[in-house]
């Protein structure tokens, strides 16, 4: 059992729950039954401080004498039961003219979770950025936290910038690389 304990192996599979001020959460997989150990500095190695219930994510996976923990995040995927948000700024707008526009690197102004929304600001610009929660669900994410590095898209809505997608900086960094 000693040479299991420190075998490290990549798996796939969905975020149970994650509370960002717990400092924790679970992920589940396809495989067994057996919860995975997820530590929010496993996740922030990754670049995000939070994640979104039911997102899919690849990991490392230990083996330790507490259980499976995860030790190294690869890849998160938007939960994929998530319905349309409905936001109306974005329902005229074409997915592929969302797509194309640039991933600008931005800050958190502020986030307020319980309310849906917040603001960032983009490098070079102070003016403020609209962040909605379900942009960030379907980004993959549950939560920003002020000052966290983002990267995003932005397009001028009817009521002035907003987010059409967000992802972690070195989520970003990852993408440039591919």
């Amino acid at each position: 059992m000693a040479g299991k304990e420190n075998e490290i192996r990549r798996v796939k599979g969905r975020v149970k729950w994650f509370d960002p001020v717990k400092g924790f959460g679970f992920v589940v997989t396809d495989e067994d039954e057996a919860d995975i150990l997820l530590h929010a500095n496993v996740l922030r190695n990754f670049g995000q401080s939070s994640i979104a219930d039911r997102a899919g994510i690849e990991l490392d996976v230990q083996q330790t004498e507490r259980g499976r923990q995860a030790v190294e995040v690869h890849a998160i995927e938007p939960p994929d039961d998530l319905e349309e948000p409905g936001l109306s700024d974005l329902q005229d707008i074409d997915v592929e003219e969302i797509r194309s526009t640039p991933l600008l690197p931005a800050r958190v102004k502020w986030f307020d979770k319980g309310k849906g929304f917040g603001f960032a600001n983009t490098f070079g610009s102070d003016e403020d950025v609209f962040v909605h929660i379900e942009v960030l669900r379907r980004s993959g994410l549950a939560d920003v936290q002020p000052g966290e590095a983002l990267a995003i898209r932005v397009i001028d809505g009817k009521r002035g910038r907003m987010a059409t997608e967000v992802c972690g900086w070195e989520t970003a960094v990852k993408l440039s690389r591919d």
